[in-house]
């Protein structure tokens, strides 16, 4: 297994629909285990350091039933894939029927083989944990109806969407607070002694399987949560959390394995205090979308070991592709914000060529879209960029913008840098649709006493600086709509 560096990169691949297109573009079965060489040298090259294969485990075809009624599901499939098919939908990942690698993909012979594909490429793999509900024919139904929320007759006639019949029993679909049941699912008893053991076992054996783990809906595990959500008929609330469980048995196995909670309503904080190694920063995705760059500067400054347990993304499967959700410009401007703060840094297959259909999990392919040449040069620059030493070892500070009286255009800068003893490296973003002016000032070092070539990674320019002029009163900017300098400092 490779080491985790800090701050790693990791790139989201919809393995089913990516399998499918390699099967047709190489003119035979593709699997797991032999996906040809040169296709990891290509996602190597793009220097990610971690691959999550989304959705290698067996599929519900109880589930494909369901979702093949659903009046909503259908709508979402003809969106994305206007040619759409029943037999397109080959389940949701997300409704596990068990945790065996489907046999379509490669069974778990295949996974092997990929991994150690990976590690020759000193790339770690990541996969699935789906903690809060499972298939309605999951072996566990029969075998330990208990591990389940259970209802009676009375629930299934007063909420037929929460509570569904299977066999001579009633079971609670499962749920997000929030929102309507996911009536494919069923809802598991994270309160239930016996359920923590049998999750700690199946996850003790994925962990043999992969370096690491992203935990669906990692909060609703939350003991509060749960326990609001689900109120009596969860029993008793334990002393201890299901994570707090969970998490130390899984290390003790495999003290290198590597917990990832996708993770909503800030919540952040309580899960890595509960053992996560790393957690979604959604609230820093819906600030990109929706707010200004001074909320945003606000939101950063948190505490430094706290944000290095975030995971930054403008884009995965859940959320719109980012150049639909994010204005031309917008969108490059972002992804460098993300791509150069403290934590993980999560890319989606397709985003680098600017792919724009949003494909529901259930489908095994996608439309043909063009690939943007010219995004794919740019993301590919940005990796390179970010893969340098100083932004796995170094020190990462935010730094000051400052204007003047009559141009308040610098409260749309956004700066910060990393540093360590030999390397220097400036991030500045106007965050903005307008043309935006001010310094920059750099603290904790010292810049007095040189001139400096400051190199633009993305862009190719240079310019030279006077390190005293940069010290008091700071690099003077000026960036156009959305616009970023990523500059490395040489001294002359």
């Amino acid at each position: 297994m490779p080491s985790w560096k800090r701050n790693p990169v990791i790139y989201e691949i919809n393995t089913w629909v990516w399998l499918e297109e390699l099967s047709r573009k190489m003119n035979y079965p593709v699997t797991l285990g032999n996906v040809p060489d040169e296709i990891w040298d290509e996602i190597a090259h793009l220097k990610v350091e971690v691959i999550w294969l989304m959705g290698v485990w067996e599929r519900s075809p109880r589930g494909i039933e369901i979702s093949n009624q659903h009046a909503g599901n259908l709508a979402d499939f003809r969106r994305a894939l206007a040619d759409v098919t029943l037999e397109d939908n080959v389940g949701s990942p997300y409704c596990v029927h068990r945790y065996v690698v489907d046999a379509h993909l490669g069974g778990n012979d295949g996974l092997a083989k990929a991994r150690l594909r990976l590690a020759q490429r000193e790339i770690g793999l990541i996969l699935d944990f789906v903690p809060n509900h499972l298939a309605q024919d999951h072996p566990w139904v029969e075998e330990f109806p208990e591990y389940f929320i259970r209802g009676d007759e009375s629930d299934l006639k007063n909420d037929p969407v929460t509570f569904s019949r299977i066999g001579e029993s009633i079971f609670a679909c499962g749920k997000d607070p929030y929102y309507p049941a996911w009536q494919d699912v069923l809802q598991i008893n994270a309160f239930h002694p016996g359920l923590r053991e049998a999750a700690i076992e199946t996850m003790t054996a994925i962990a043999d399987q992969c370096d690491g783990v992203r935990c669906d809906m990692a909060m609703l595990l939350i003991n509060d949560v749960f326990a609001r959500t689900w109120g009596n008929r969860a029993g008793p609330q334990p002393e201890s959390g299901y994570w707090e469980e969970l998490i130390p048995a899984v290390k003790r196995h495999n003290p290198g394995f590597i917990f990832i909670a996708e993770a909503y309503w800030d919540l952040e904080w309580d899960l890595q205090h509960q053992g996560f190694d790393y957690c979604y920063d959604k609230r820093l995705y819906d600030r990109l979308e929706h707010d200004t760059a001074q909320d945003i500067r606000l939101h950063l400054m948190a505490d430094t070991g706290y944000q290095n347990k975030l995971v930054r993304f403008i884009e995965n499967h859940d959320e719109p592709r980012h150049v639909v959700a994010f204005q031309p410009g917008k969108n490059r401007a972002a992804v460098v914000i993300t791509s150069t703060l403290p934590g993980a840094k999560l890319y989606h297959e397709g985003q680098f060529e600017g792919r724009k259909v949003k494909l529901p999990v259930f489908l095994r392919r996608r439309p043909d879209e063009p690939a943007d040449t010219d995004l794919f040069g740019f993301s590919q620059r940005l990796l390179h960029a970010i893969h340098h030493t100083v932004f796995k070892e170094g020190t990462w500070q935010l730094c000051n913008a400052t204007g003047w009286s009559d141009n308040a255009t610098f409260n749309n800068l956004l700066a910060w840098w990393w540093y360590d003893s030999v390397d220097r490296c400036l991030v500045v973003v106007n965050y903005s649709p307008l043309p935006a002016q001010g310094h920059i000032r750099m603290p904790g070092c010292d810049l007095t006493g040189n001139n400096w070539n400051l190199n633009d990674e993305l862009s190719g320019v240079a310019f030279e600086r006077i390190g005293a002029e940069m010290h008091d009163p700071g690099l003077y900017v000026s960036l156009g709509p959305w616009q970023n300098h990523f500059l490395r400092f040489f001294p002359v």
